[in-house]
């Protein structure tokens, strides 16, 4: 309570916090989870914007089923820990435009927030049609053509066009579609949230950053099927992001950069954080010309493991790629990446992926410990430059794969192999000398690893 009071203080001047309290249940909600409480809840949110802004109340105990929801500036939706508000799962229950398919959505807002400790939960086992091991089958609402296939799902909660958007200690559970999506947004603070989603869902993401810059994300836990942090240019910048002491397991990646790259993506910083047995650990998939430049990632520990083929990623703990998606794109560049303070555990090696006319330059591995080794039964050799691209290609598995790059520097560099199992393992690094220049060397080395974890020479 504290925390909400200094941050309602901080952006709107206000003279009693409990003048700025709005229960939702002073409106009609009913809190059964039965019922509809669309109507209530917007008008408790209404009226609290109304009056210059404040906390909107879900009293615990309820759960507050309803349709989308449109956040007003200066309102923080607070729901209480044992509170929870439950996204509907009809088509009707959002508005017409799949835009603004959100079960919470702040739009043109400033200073909205949400928090309280409670839980949104968008219901994402209803909008499975046939539940499937290798990847579910979901329902789609592309009736109207304003989208495609089964992506065509509400997400959870969006902030578009919006500034000093705040959104802390609160769960985000089971999401339809994306989870948490900003949207040209500017100076976002996510700090002690939750996420959990479907592991056999797709499109389940964590937090899409979509052009928006100075973004801060920190102490987050992310469990869910799709890409867990996923930053996306599709009509700007974005630059300044921020994500530290985090979390992660998904059966994509944890870290992904794309593959909506129109636009540049600069100065991002990832630190101390956990990806837990993901698909993919750090990813770039830079597929329609934008460029990226001046990013570091220190002090993450990875694990990566094999999933179904279905799911983009192959186990790899980095993944750097760039290439057009199709005919009509371009290749952008990425350059001045660094690598540090890295540890990793995964059942296949680093792919660095550069092309023709989109070369990777001065990436930089410093302090890097990678260990390989297989767990799981599903099949290895496979390259996988999806979306694009020249898709899943048959190869030999390396430790580090590299094509069109110029400038890699390798500094306190170990790889590990384990013997059990690495058979198809042919070279600690695997290039062809005529696109790949500017090498640098300093206390690398290579060795395997016997089945009790010694050292064979």
């Amino acid at each position: 309570m504290a925390g909400l009071a200094l941050l309602l203080i901080s952006l709107h001047s206000c003279t009693s916090l409990a003048a700025l309290t709005f229960s939702v249940t002073d409106f009609g909600a009913a809190g059964d989870g039965q019922r509809y409480d669309t109507k209530p809840i917007q008008a408790a949110i209404d009226a609290c914007a109304s009056s210059g802004g404040g906390r909107v109340l879900f009293p615990s105990g309820g759960s507050y089923l309803t349709g989308t929801l449109f956040l007003r500036s200066y309102v923080v939706l607070d729901v209480e820990r044992g509170a929870r508000i439950l996204g509907g799962s009809r088509e009707e229950d959002y508005p017409p435009d799949s835009a603004e398919w959100y079960v919470v959505l702040a739009k043109n807002a400033k200073g909205a927030g949400i928090t309280g400790g409670g839980e949104i939960n968008g219901q994402g086992e209803a909008f499975v049609v046939r539940s499937d091991a290798r990847k579910n089958v979901m329902v789609s609402w592309n009736q109207t053509g304003s989208c495609l296939g089964d992506e065509c799902r509400p997400r959870l909660i969006g902030f578009l066009d919006s500034k000093e958007v705040r959104v802390w200690d609160i769960t985000l559970n089971q999401p339809a579609y994306w989870c948490l999506h900003l949207v040209r947004c500017d100076d976002a603070k996510i700090h002690d949230i939750a996420i959990y989603g479907d592991f056999n869902s797709p499109n389940n993401d964590g937090i899409d950053i979509e052009d928006s810059n100075n973004t801060i994300i920190t102490r987050c836990h992310i469990d869910t099927g799709d890409d867990a942090i996923c930053p996306k240019s599709s009509t700007g910048p974005v630059y300044n992001l921020t994500v530290t002491n985090c979390w992660i397991h998904t059966k994509s990646s944890a870290i992904k950069l794309g593959s909506a790259s129109w636009f540049d993506f600069k100065k991002f910083l990832f630190d101390n954080i956990t990806i837990f047995e993901s698909h993919r650990g750090i990813g770039m998939q830079i597929r329609d010309g934008g460029n990226v430049s001046d990013i570091v990632f220190s002090n993450i520990n990875i694990s990566t493991r094999y999933y179904d083929p279905l799911w983009w990623g192959r186990a790899e703990p980095i993944y750097i790629t760039t290439c057009p998606r199709d005919s009509s794109s371009k290749s952008g560049s990425i350059s001045n990446i660094l690598f540090k303070n890295i540890s990793a555990l995964s059942e296949n090696g680093v792919f660095l992926s550069g092309s023709r006319d989109g070369i990777l330059r001065n990436l930089t591995f410093k302090n890097v410990n990678l260990t390989y080794r297989r767990w799981t039964a599903y099949s290895g050799g496979l390259y996988d430059y999806r979306p694009g691209c020249q898709e899943l290609v048959n190869h030999s598995t390396s430790g580090i794969m590299m094509e069109h790059i110029d400038g890699l520097n390798l500094e306190n560099v170990s790889m590990k192999w384990f013997k059990n199992r690495t058979k198809d393992w042919v070279y600690p690094m695997q290039f062809k000398g005529s696109n790949v220049n500017k090498l640098s060397f300093h206390d690398w080395n290579s060795q395997i690893i016997g089945i009790n974890g010694g050292v064979l020479m």
